[in-house]
């Protein structure tokens, strides 16, 4: 993984966008240098190394190709959410305004299909393929979503059915373009698609549970978030489906937050009704559930394990 982590480092110091309008592209540059995870473009270079020795272009502009995608996720995403932070800094919207930021995440997504262009040439129809379907799951997990913020109860097979739209889609595709890219058989490729899936669904359960109880230095953006939001996260539908008094717990999710005193009081009674009801435990039982589904996916095929253990086990595992 060393040399995957360095490869990547690399790969985004380096990277360029167009130099001119600088109003447009500013934004993508400044996305890309406040750094994150960098979640699925490790993936997809390390589902690619079980196949094939070395990076050359026609695996590292795909793999690119999937953050520059997920960061304009990010800045529409924020516009929506009404997020002031990103990984501790400003979001786009914030540090210019809305109609730039709408602007440079269109531009953002385009970029990500010329750099998905570049795989090889028997293999960037399937690769095509893959992403544009997986692009239009996200957007449809996004909407469904938004829709959750309109309705006062979500069930929780629904809730699973958009975070595996909105977040554990891409996972997945960046685990199956590494082997597709490789020249991996087709099972492989079906096998860490599925890996991927299963993981995403993991990160999003943790991201929800790390929004309420995380450590803001180490989760980048405000704890709670979710909740001043009033948010359909995995803790509140779950929360729903536990309480004896749902009552409560909506008059808690509807406590005014206009004030830092106001914010953080509603936190800590929303919390409260979280710990109340062992819901955190509960999340953290379905990460580690989903966590073994994903190795249970790969478990079967020829290939070493112990690299996706590993990456499984740095995505989550804090949050277990």
């Amino acid at each position: 993984m060393a040399d995957i982590k360095e490869t990547i480092s690399r790969l985004f110091a380096e990277i360029e966008f167009e130099k001119e309008p600088e109003g447009l592209y500013d934004p993508l540059r400044y996305m890309i240098s406040i750094g994150g995870k960098r979640i699925r473009p490790t993936l997809c270079l390390l589902t690619y190394s079980l196949y094939r020795e070395g990076f050359p272009e026609e695996i590292l502009e795909p793999a690119a190709a999937l953050e520059v995608f997920h960061t304009f996720t990010l800045i529409h995403d924020d516009i929506m959410d009404r997020s002031p932070l990103r990984r501790g800094r400003d979001t786009v919207w914030k540090k210019w305004n809305e109609d730039t930021a709408i602007l440079s995440g269109d531009v953002m997504q385009i970029d990500a299909y010329k750099r998905l262009a570049k795989a090889p040439a028997d293999k960037v129809g399937a690769a095509l393929d893959l992403f544009s379907r997986t692009a239009a799951q996200v957007c449809e997990g996004q909407q469904y979503d938004m829709e959750f913020e309109t309705v006062p109860e979500v069930k929780m097979a629904d809730y699973s059915k958009m975070i595996g739209l909105k977040t554990a889609v891409l996972i997945a595709c960046s685990a199956k373009m590494g082997a597709l890219i490789a020249g991996a058989p087709e099972a492989d490729c079906e096998a860490l698609y599925n890996y991927g899936y299963e993981l995403g669904m993991a990160f999003q359960v943790a991201d929800d549970y790390l929004d309420a109880f995380g450590d803001e230095k180490v989760f980048g953006k405000p704890i709670g978030g979710d909740i001043i939001n009033r948010k359909k996260s995995w803790l509140t539908v779950r929360t729903l489906e536990k309480t004896s008094d749902k009552k409560a717990f909506m008059e808690a999710m509807d406590i005014p937050s206009n004030t830092p005193e106001e914010k953080a009081a509603k936190i800590a009674t929303v919390k409260a009704i979280y710990t109340e009801n062992e819901v955190d435990k509960d999340a953290k039982a379905e990460i580690v559930r989903y966590s073994d589904r994903a190795l249970d996916a790969v478990r079967g095929l020829s290939l070493p394990l112990d690299a996706l253990k590993d990456f499984a086990e740095k995505l989550v595992g804090r949050a277990k």
